[in-house]
This record gives structure tokens, sequence and C-alpha cells, in this order.
């Protein structure tokens, strides 16, 4: 079941990709700025889902800082890590933390959490869901249910880049 949705999913990717060539169809895309700062999904059913994607990269950067979903929606969320570096030396992750969750006293505990892929488990009441650590030229891929509509903050908990690799889970 779960092959037919994603080669469905694929499918619909590659048709709307190719275009039609026309001028109408051009001048109805959104900015490239817009697109790189937010992963809006199409108008589908909560029940339906959502796939998102985020990039970091060796210089500490998502290359998004807004991701969005309707609330009770499945979400299939993508980390790819765009550099060369090991993930000893840069690593990335995304944690998805519930709105009032300090985030810094969140971070400062990942620290210590090395061996956890700096997911500090005494603070698992706060996250909404979180990838493992990866390095350059990798991806990971988790599946959660979108909360509540809110605002959650996102970051990567490697130490050192909570303060630069952050953003917002829109959830509507």
């Amino acid at each position: 079941m779960k092959i037919i949705k994603y080669a469905l999913i694929a499918g619909v990717v590659s048709l709307a990709a190719c275009g039609g060539g026309d001028e109408s169809s051009k001048a109805s895309e959104q900015p490239a700025a817009e697109e790189q700062t937010a992963e809006t999904p199409a108008a589908t059913p909560a029940a339906e889902g959502v796939v998102l994607e985020i990039t970091g990269n060796d210089v500490m950067k998502f290359d998004k800082t807004e991701l969005r979903a309707k609330a009770g929606q499945k979400v299939t969320l993508t980390l790819h890590h765009s550099g060369k570096l090991a993930k000893e030396a840069m690593g990335h992750n995304v944690v998805i933390l519930k709105p009032d969750t300090d985030v810094a006293a969140f971070a400062a505990k990942a620290v210590d959490a090395k061996a956890n892929d700096y997911f500090p488990e005494s603070e698992a009441a706060n996250v909404i869901a979180h990838t493992k650590i990866i390095g350059g030229g990798e991806s990971v891929t988790i599946e959660f249910t979108a909360p509540a509509a809110g605002t959650y903050p996102f970051i990567c908990s490697f130490p050192g880049h909570y303060g630069f690799m952050k953003g917002d889970f829109i959830v509507e």
C-alpha cells in the first residue's frame, strides 16, 4: 500500500515538473525566494498527508525557515545534508519542539547527548518529532502526525547549531 502511495506521489510530482510550457502557467509560479523559505503543501485533506523536505549544509544553514502542514495530517519529512563534512564535524538533524519549550535549555541538554544523536531523552516530552544526526551527502526521512494548529519551533540540536539552524513548523 505504501509503495502505491509513493508511486502516485512521484507520478504527480513528475507531471507537475514537466509543465505545459505555455506562458500562462509560468506566470502563476511563485518567486524562487518564497520557495526557499516555505514548504507549503498542495491543498489536500488532512488525511492524505504531506511530504516536506529540508536541506542543511556545511555553513550551518537550513534552506527553509518555514515548514507547513495541516492539523492531523500525516507528515513525511526528509532532511538532506548537502555538505561534504562528516556527521562528527558538521552533523545535522531536525527537532520539532512544542511551542513553550525553552530552546536554549533544550540545546544545552542536547550537548551532553552525543551518544543519542544529540537528542536528550529527558526532554522527550517537549518534542513533536526528530530525525537522527546525518553527515554530508546523507538523508534521513521520518513520519509523524501533525499536532494541533499552532507554530512549533524546529532546530538542529548538534552543538552550536541551534542559533543558526532554526525555523517554524506551522500547523494550520
